[in-house]
C-alpha cells in the first residue's frame, strides 16, 4: 500500500512540474520600415507607376523561421522561436514595395487597374542569398531587371548588387540589420528606376 501510494505521489509531482513548464515565447519580426517620422522630406515624384512583382529567393529561406549561419562553413540553423510574421518573400516583397514608393514618391499598382495614359514600370527582384549571422553581419545578394509595361521593345535594365551590414547581439539587431540591407537594396532599384525612366539607355548605377 505504501509503495503504491509513493508511487502515486511521484506521479502527481511530474505532472505538477509539466503543468507549470510553459513552452519558450516565440517572437515575431517584419522587415517593413517603420512609418516615416513626420517632417521627413518627400521624395520628388516620377512620372511612372511601379509594379513590383514578387520577390524571388532560394526555397529554403522562404519561410517563417529566421534562417542563420553558424560559423563561416556551411552550417545553419532554423529558429522555431524567432520567426517573420508571414512567409520571408512576402516580407521581402512589401518592404521593398514601400521603400520604392517613398524613394520614387509614386504608386505600387501591383494587382490593381491602372489608366492606360500612366507608364507603368515593373520591378523584378530575385534574392540570390540571404546570409544571417548573429552577433556580426548580415551579407544581402541580389538581381533586380526594370522594364516599362507598355515598351514595344522590351527593354529592360537588369543589375545586380551585394550589400552588406554589421549585426549586433541579439536577434532583434539581427532582423535591423536585414531591414537595413534591405533598404540599401531598394536605395539603388530606386535610384536606376529614376535613371530608366529619365533614359532608356541608362546604366545600372556604380555601387
Amino acid at each position: 500500500m505504501m509503495n503504491r501510494l509513493a508511487a502515486l505521489a511521484l506521479l502527481c509531482a511530474a505532472l505538477g512540474l509539466t503543468a507549470c513548464s510553459s513552452p519558450a515565447p516565440i517572437h515575431h519580426y517584419t522587415l517593413l520600415p517603420p512609418p516615416a517620422a513626420d517632417g521627413h522630406p518627400a521624395a520628388a515624384p516620377v512620372p511612372f507607376l511601379i509594379d513590383v512583382l514578387p520577390v524571388g529567393l532560394p526555397e529554403h529561406l522562404d519561410q517563417q523561421p529566421l534562417v542563420v549561419r553558424q560559423g563561416r562553413g556551411g552550417t545553419v540553423a532554423m529558429l522555431d522561436e524567432e520567426r517573420w510574421v508571414g512567409p520571408l518573400g512576402d516580407e521581402l516583397g512589401k518592404a521593398v514595395s514601400v521603400h520604392l514608393s517613398e524613394r520614387l514618391g509614386t504608386q505600387d499598382v501591383s494587382g490593381l487597374a491602372s489608366s492606360a495614359e500612366q507608364q507603368v514600370l515593373r520591378v523584378k527582384v530575385q534574392v540570390r542569398r540571404l546570409d544571417a549571422w548573429p552577433g556580426n553581419q548580415v551579407q544581402l545578394e541580389a538581381g533586380w531587371s526594370l522594364g516599362f509595361a507598355s515598351n514595344s521593345s522590351k527593354a529592360r535594365l537588369v543589375c545586380q548588387g551585394r550589400f552588406n551590414e554589421a549585426a549586433a547581439d541579439g536577434y532583434p539587431a539581427l532582423v535591423q540589420a536585414q531591414q537595413r540591407a534591405v533598404s540599401a537594396l531598394a536605395a539603388r532599384i530606386a535610384s536606376d528606376a529614376r535613371a530608366w525612366g529619365s533614359s532608356q539607355q541608362a546604366k545600372c548605377t556604380v555601387q
